[in-house]
């Protein structure tokens, strides 16, 4: 059996046992290694056989179904693959899930493409002056060996997106073997400030929100049914919610600057003046009369008359919303994006979350996560502060190498930053990538990855519902292109280049990742043959852990609440500038994705190009119609975009999708819509450091020019071809005998 002390590879190596755990991604946990069996540690061999060498069940015209992991964005959804002949034809959820039960967004589905997409990058490529030279595998990994060897662990940085499971050990465990202490975890679109306000106001970072437990929902521009979180997850425990709890349909309440996908099923939609979403908590508070101690000596001044003021909310809307908040009980108040993006982000975070404390919520809707028992598998959690401390450092010439993993921050940065400049004076760049995007072709060799569908990995996703888990990602088919590689099998051979001994026994990914989830079966509620685990895990997709949940705090965070006065309109720029994030399109990693492109946007049915939305109110007094196209221009800099009028604004905002105006990436990428980071003003956050993305003012002037635009309901007037579509009228208006 296994020594107390210490432990073997499987090629007789001893290790001591916080070594060896560390390396197998168990390390900092109570559990044990598993004892011997069909791989024993103690025997030490075992023949790793790639497990998507085709089958003998592969039977033409009959399809298989193979469970895996989402990739598409960080809410960690489970997927099931159908495969015909050896290709991926279709993808739904994995209902063992218990993030999506079973249930997936159009954004899932459409990772089809991305794995079919032909701009994908094929091999490896060795900047050649202006040009990529392909190489060898080979070639590409004794370079970045080169490279380093000249280089001190302060000055290799690694940037990347949110990376989890196994994937994240090697590459903490590659990190570390350089000496490295710079690794940014950069996020374009994350709940950052959030994050901050609810460890302040909750214990923890990010409490299970429980919309199918209340009776009232008042969200304060958090889309939980687009974007947030995870929507998929939300959507579920909305649809539990519209059914009621105790015979009570839920009320959906939602106060945002602009409408959301959420907002427009919301019962009542409020216009707030963009920046003042806590003035508006705070003076509900005041309104309920239900606050006692420091909160009713913090609320006392804001009265329905300053809040209306402030916030240009009606009195009257006031009352109801504390009314309805007295009469169901309990509710859930959430803050989202449209609260965090300013310069008071924390503030108006702090006062949201200071509603849910004086109603009660928090142990009733707000309840403690479920923590995962492995830390080392947890998911990192990516922010914009980080981009801006790797800037300064590129900037002032701090790094001879910098590796790029799958993140695209030549596009995301605000143009302000000139990170493409401060990139270009990095030593020696390496971008791991699956299209010639912005970044990549900065770079000076580019490592091609499998897509997801293609991959091995295990995953733990930083939202978990009712239990915790480790998702698993296997290979649904066979790779496409000879010569791309996963993130596992190139991490593996990086860090084998700096631990050749700890690392030898793993021929590449898979066997390494096999291993690892044996020798923890127990651990992670196996039992019996390991054969039996192992197939048993693939078949799920999901391991389901015994996590344990915490304690959120029962007091309120009151002391140094503050929130300024809104401000005065500048006069040179007098529209704040919203840059919306679409369910589809997000940061704008998946733009070139063709169903993604064409897919209609929720609300204004636009396809295929960007817009500015502008309030009604707004377009009349600057004389401006939908398709015409207008210069938005900030401090920062400008863009011509076509006009789209929409209510669901402020008169006092003005709205430019992310996701598009690349140029780079691929065909169905390059060359559509604008680019708002282009336009952002860097301006921060006060408590985190965070990207203010709110806070950029913008005018806009007539081009001249107009454009017929193209969605999906037709041009203005509701016309195609000439004739009316999707024409809405009451039943006592409709003749069925009669065309409509």
């Amino acid at each position: 059996m296994i020594d107390s002390e210490s432990t073997k590879n499987l090629s007789g190596q001893a290790f001591d046992r916080r070594d060896f755990l560390k390396v197998l991604g168990f390390g900092g946990t109570a559990v044990a290694l598993s004892g011997c069996g069909n791989t024993s540690i103690e025997d030490g061999k075992e023949t790793v056989v790639s497990y998507v060498e085709a089958k003998d069940y592969v039977i033409p015209g009959v399809a298989v179904y193979f469970n895996s992991t989402c990739a598409q964005c960080d809410a960690g959804c489970s997927i099931t693959g159908k495969i015909r002949e050896g290709r991926v034809l279709k993808l739904e959820g994995n209902p063992e899930s218990s993030i999506n039960r079973g249930k997936l967004c159009g954004l899932g589905q459409a990772s089809v493409q991305h794995h079919y997409n032909p701009d994908r990058v094929r091999e490896p490529l060795l900047r050649n002056g202006d040009k990529g030279q392909a190489i060898s595998w080979e070639k590409a990994y004794e370079l970045i060996n080169e490279k380093l060897q000249g280089a001190k662990g302060e000055e290799v940085a690694f940037i990347t997106g949110d990376v989890s499971g196994h994937q994240k050990v090697l590459l903490t465990n590659y990190i570390d073997s350089l000496g490295s202490k710079n690794h940014f975890v950069y996020e374009a679109v994350a709940p950052a400030v959030v994050r901050a306000g609810n460890l302040k106001s909750y214990g923890v970072e990010m409490p299970r929100y429980r919309i199918d437990k209340a009776k009232v929902v008042l969200s304060f521009g958090a889309d939980f049914l687009g974007t947030w979180i995870s929507p998929v997850h939300f959507a579920q425990q909305y649809a539990a919610f519209r059914k009621g709890v105790d015979g009570q349909r839920g009320v959906l309440i939602q106060a945002e600057s602009k409408m959301t996908l959420t907002g427009a099923n919301a019962d009542r939609w409020l216009a707030v003046r963009p920046g003042t979403e806590g003035i508006l908590a705070l003076g509900i508070i005041n309104a309920l009369g239900i606050a006692t101690g420091d909160v009713a000596e913090l609320v006392k001044d804001y009265d329905r008359a300053r809040v209306s003021r402030d916030t240009g909310v009606e009195p009257s809307n006031i009352d109801k919303i504390a009314a309805i908040l007295r009469l169901r009980s309990p509710s859930l108040i959430l803050a989202g994006s449209a609260a965090e993006g300013y310069v008071h982000g924390m503030q108006n975070a702090d006062a949201i979350n200071l509603l849910n404390h004086v109603l009660g919520n928090v142990g009733k809707t707000i309840e403690a996560p479920v923590s995962v028992p492995f830390p080392q598998l947890t998911q990192t959690k990516g922010n914009t502060a980080s981009l801006k401390k790797l800037n300064d450092d590129l900037a002032a010439g701090k790094y001879k190498v910098l590796f790029n993993i799958a993140t695209n921050p030549v596009y995301t940065a605000p143009a302000s930053y000139k990170y493409g400049d401060s990139m270009a004076k990095a030593g020696f760049k390496v971008a791991f990538a699956h299209y010639l995007d912005e970044t990549a072709l900065q770079a000076d060799l580019v490592l091609p990855l499998d897509s997801e569908m293609e991959d091995w990995g295990t995953h733990v996703p930083e939202y978990l519902a009712d239990t915790a888990q480790i998702n698993i990602q296997q290979p649904l088919m066979e790779r496409l292109h000879a010569n791309t590689r996963g993130m596992g099998d190139i991490l593996l051979t990086l860090v084998k280049q700096r631990k050749p001994e700890e690392y030898k026994a793993f021929d590449d990914y898979y066997g390494y990742l096999r291993y690892a989830m044996l020798q923890n079966k127990a651990a992670l509620g196996g039992s019996g043959d390991d054969d039996v685990f192992w197939n048993d895990t693939l078949s799920k997709g999901i391991v389901k852990l015994s996590g344990a949940s915490g304690a959120l705090s029962a007091k309120a965070a009151v002391e140094g609440l503050k929130l300024p006065q809104p401000e005065e309109a500048d006069k040179q720029y007098p529209l704040r500038l919203i840059p919306s994030v679409t369910s589809n399109l997000r940061d704008g990693r998946h733009t070139n994705q063709p169903w993604i492109q064409e897919s209609p946007d929720p609300l204004t049915t636009i396809v295929w190009d960007s817009w500015v939305e502008v309030h009604p109110k707004k377009a009349l007094e600057l004389g401006i119609v939908e398709g015409d196209i207008v210069k938005v221009t900030s401090k920062t800099g400008s863009v011509n975009v076509q006009v789209y009028v929409f209510p669901g604004i402020h008169p006092e905002a003005v709205s430019i999708p992310m996701g598009r105006g690349h140029e780079a990436m691929g065909r169905y990428a390059k060359g559509y819509g604008v680019n708002p980071f282009g336009i952002m003003d860097a301006v921060f956050e006060g408590s985190t450091g965070e990207l203010a993305m709110h806070e950029t003012r913008v005018n806009i002037a007539k081009t001249g020019q107009r454009v017929i635009v193209v969605k999906d309901e037709g041009p203005a007037g509701g016309k195609q071809m000439g004739r009316r579509v999707a024409l809405s009228r009451s039943t006592d208006q409709v003749d069925l005998s009669k065309e409509v």
